[in-house]
C-alpha cells in the first residue's frame, strides 16, 4: 500500500513539473473549446509529397535518419508523429526529445524560476507538437509515467538510449561536437531522427556542424539522409515563396 502511495505521489510531482513548464494557463491546440478533437489524434499522418513519404519510410526502415530541409517542410512534426506511433504500438519503450537551448538572434536575459521554467521557452515547440498528436491529457500522463522525456541537449552526455525513439530537433543549432555526442547516444533497439535547416542556424558562422555531419555520414550503410526542399513546405504558400528570395 505504501509503495502504491509513493508511485501516486511521484506521478503527481511529474504532473506538477509539466504545469510549471507552461504555467496554469497552458492550453495546447485542441485542449479546450474543440469538442470531439481528441478522436482526430488517432489518425495516421499522411505524407504530402514524395520527400515526406521518403522521410517516413526512412524512419521506419533505418535506426538513424537525418531530415535536412527548410522551415515548414514538416520535419519535426513527421518525426514526432512516427515516435508517437511507435510508442503507442509498443515498438518502442519510450520517447526522448531534445533540442538546443539557443535563442533566435536575441538575448532573453535572466529567466526566473526553477530549471523547468527556465527551459520552457526552448522546449515548448516539442510539447506543442506532441499535444497536437495525442492531446494534452494523454501527454501529461505519458510524461508522468516517464514514457516521454523532453530534455535539453546538455542532459544527454554520458547516456545510452536503449529501446527509445529519439528526436533531436533544430540540429542546425548544434555544434559539430554536440551532434557527434548525440549520435553516439544511440543504443540497442532504438531509432534516432535529427531534424534541421542548415540555412537557419542561430549560431555564429562556422559553428553549426549539422550540414557537415549530414554530408559525411550520408554514404554510410544503415543511415538515411533525406533532403527536403521548398516544394515540400506545408505551411502558408507564402513561406515557400519567401524562402526562394530571402
Amino acid at each position: 500500500m505504501a509503495k502504491r502511495s509513493s508511485r501516486a505521489a511521484q506521478a503527481r510531482t511529474h504532473e506538477t513539473n509539466v504545469e510549471h513548464l507552461f504555467g496554469v494557463a497552458w492550453n495546447p491546440p485542441g485542449d479546450e473549446g474543440e469538442p470531439g478533437r481528441e478522436q482526430s489524434y488517432l489518425r495516421k499522418v499522411k505524407p504530402q509529397g514524395d520527400n515526406q513519404r521518403a522521410l517516413l519510410e526512412a524512419i521506419e526502415q533505418y535506426h538513424l535518419t537525418l531530415a535536412v530541409g527548410p522551415a515548414g517542410t514538416g520535419k519535426t512534426y513527421l518525426a514526432i508523429s512516427a515516435a508517437v506511433e511507435a510508442l503507442e504500438a509498443g515498438r518502442m519503450g519510450r520517447i526522448v526529445l531534445t533540442r538546443p537551448a539557443v535563442e533566435a538572434g536575441e538575448s532573453l536575459g535572466f529567466l526566473p524560476g526553477d530549471l523547468h521554467e527556465k527551459l520552457a521557452p526552448y522546449l515548448r515547440p516539442l510539447y506543442d507538437a506532441l499535444a497536437e498528436r495525442i492531446g494534452s491529457k494523454r501527454l501529461r500522463q505519458l510524461i508522468g509515467d516517464g514514457a516521454i522525456e523532453i530534455a535539453p541537449i546538455a542532459y544527454m552526455r554520458g547516456r545510452t538510449l536503449n529501446n527509445a525513439f529519439v528526436v533531436i530537433d533544430e540540429a542546425q543549432n548544434c555544434t559539430y561536437g554536440q551532434i557527434k555526442m548525440l549520435l553516439t547516444r544511440l543504443g540497442w533497439h532504438s531509432t534516432m531522427v535529427l531534424t534541421g535547416d542548415p540555412d537557419q542556424s542561430d549560431l555564429l558562422d562556422g559553428l553549426s556542424g549539422f550540414a557537415e555531419i549530414a554530408q559525411r555520414i550520408e554514404g554510410i550503410s544503415g543511415i538515411a539522409v533525406i533532403r527536403l526542399t521548398e516544394r515540400d513546405i506545408v505551411r502558408h504558400p507564402l513561406v515557400g515563396e519567401m524562402l526562394t528570395v530571402l
